[in-house]
C-alpha cells in the first residue's frame, strides 16, 4: 500500500478521500493551513467510521505560499490535489479565488514533481468544462472547456478553468516523469460529516430548513461525494487514467425543483418545510437587486445543462448512486448531525 497526500482533508471531497484510502489500506498525510484543525479532522472521520490512530499525519501547507510544500509531498508515491477556495459570497475581486486556485495547484504539482511522486489527482469541476458557451442539446463531457472569457462565467468558474489548464501545461511543459489526471465534479452531495461542507450542500440544507420561497429555475447535475471519492482512488492507480480527465455526474441533470420533489418523496415528514413551487424568472432578478449570492445564479436563469460519466464508466469501471440517493444521504446526515432548524442532534446508536 502507498502513502498519499491529500490536500484541503478538512474539507468535504477532502474527508471522504481520506476514508476511502483508509479503507484500502492506504497510509495518509493531509495537508491543513494550521495544526488547530487536527482534531477536527479526526472528528469528522470518526462519524464516516473510522479511527486511523497513525496511519494519518498532517503536514502544515497554505495553497497561497511555498512553505511547507516539500515536507508535505516528501516520501509520498500519490497526491490526491482537492483544496481549492470555493467561498459562499462573491469575492470583491475574481483574483481573489483564481491566484490561489492556480498558484496552489502549480506549488502543489511542482512539489511532486521534485519529490518523485508517480501521479497527483488534481480535483477540478463541471465549472471547467460547461460555461461560457453557447447552449447544447448534447450532453457536455471531458473534450468541453468553459470559455473564460464567457459572458455568464463567474470568478470560481474562471478559477477552476485557468486552474485546470494551468495543470495541464505545467505538466506538458515541466512535469517530468509526473503523471496527471483531473476529476471533473458537478455538484457534490451526500453525507456530511461535520459543519464544513461543500456550497452545493447549502441547497439541500435551505431547502429543508424552508429559507427559499420556491425553487428558482436552475439545474444542477448531482453526484455524490463518496463516488467523488471512489473516482479520485481509481484515477489515482488505474494506468488507463494517465493524462485524462474525468466529468463525475450521477446522471441527468435535475431542477431545483425535482431536488426539492425528491427530499419530499424520500424525507416525509423530515421535509415539511420543503418548498416545490417554481418562482418566476422575473422575481429572482428583482430579489438578485438587494442579494449579492443571488445576483451569482442569474445567468443560469432557465439553462438547461446535462453531462456524460460514459467515460468514467467505461475507463475506470466507475457505477455512482443515484441522484435521489445522494439527495436524500445529504439530508439524512444534516439531521443526523443537527444542522438543521428544529431537528435536534440524534443520539448515535
Amino acid at each position: 500500500m502507498s502513502t498519499v497526500l491529500v490536500t484541503g482533508g478538512s474539507g468535504f471531497i477532502g474527508s471522504h478521500c481520506i476514508l476511502q484510502l483508509l479503507a484500502a489500506g492506504h497510509t495518509v498525510r493531509t495537508s491543513v493551513r494550521s495544526l488547530k484543525r487536527e482534531g477536527e479532522v479526526r472528528a469528522m472521520l470518526k462519524v464516516g467510521g473510522a479511527d486511523p490512530g497513525d496511519r494519518l499525519t498532517f503536514a502544515v501547507a497554505d495553497l497561497e505560499k511555498d512553505a511547507g510544500w516539500p515536507e508535505a509531498v516528501a516520501g509520498c508515491e500519490y497526491v490526491l490535489h482537492v483544496a481549492s477556495p470555493f467561498p459562499a459570497n462573491l469575492p470583491k475581486h475574481e483574483d481573489e479565488l483564481i491566484v490561489p486556485a492556480r498558484e496552489g495547484s502549480l506549488r502543489v504539482l511542482r512539489a511532486a514533481r521534485d519529490a518523485g511522486v508517480k501521479r497527483v489527482v488534481l480535483t477540478s469541476s463541471f465549472a471547467a468544462i460547461g460555461y461560457g458557451q453557447e447552449e447544447q442539446a448534447a450532453p457536455f463531457n471531458e473534450t468541453n472547456w468553459t470559455d473564460p472569457n464567457g459572458h455568464d462565467v463567474s470568478p470560481y468558474v474562471k478559477s477552476k478553468t485557468l486552474a485546470e489548464r494551468a495543470a495541464w501545461d505545467f505538466i506538458a511543459k515541466e512535469g517530468g516523469a509526473l503523471e496527471l489526471s483531473v476529476v471533473n465534479p458537478v455538484g457534490v452531495f451526500g453525507p456530511v460529516l461535520g459543519p464544513d461542507y461543500s456550497t452545493s450542500i447549502l441547497l439541500v440544507q435551505r431547502l429543508m430548513d424552508g429559507a427559499l420561497p420556491g425553487c428558482p429555475k436552475m439545474f444542477f447535475g448531482v453526484v455524490d461525494v463518496r463516488d467523488v471519492a471512489d473516482l479520485h482512488i481509481r484515477a489515482m492507480t488505474d494506468p488507463a487514467a494517465k493524462g485524462e480527465r474525468f466529468l463525475s455526474v450521477a446522471g441527468d441533470f435535475m431542477s431545483i425543483r425535482e431536488i426539492a420533489q425528491a427530499l419530499k418523496d424520500r424525507m416525509g415528514a423530515a421535509a415539511k418545510r420543503v418548498p416545490t413551487r417554481q418562482l418566476p424568472n422575473w422575481l429572482v432578478r428583482v430579489a438578485s437587486i438587494r442579494d449579492p449570492a443571488v445576483k451569482q445564479i442569474i445567468p443560469e436563469l432557465g439553462r438547461k445543462k446535462n453531462g456524460t460519466n460514459e467515460k468514467a464508466r467505461r475507463v475506470l469501471g466507475w457505477a455512482p448512486r443515484s441522484n435521489e440517493d445522494s439527495i436524500a444521504a445529504t439530508a439524512e446526515s444534516l439531521i443526523r448531525l443537527g444542522l438543521l432548524k428544529d431537528h435536534p442532534k440524534q443520539a448515535s446508536a
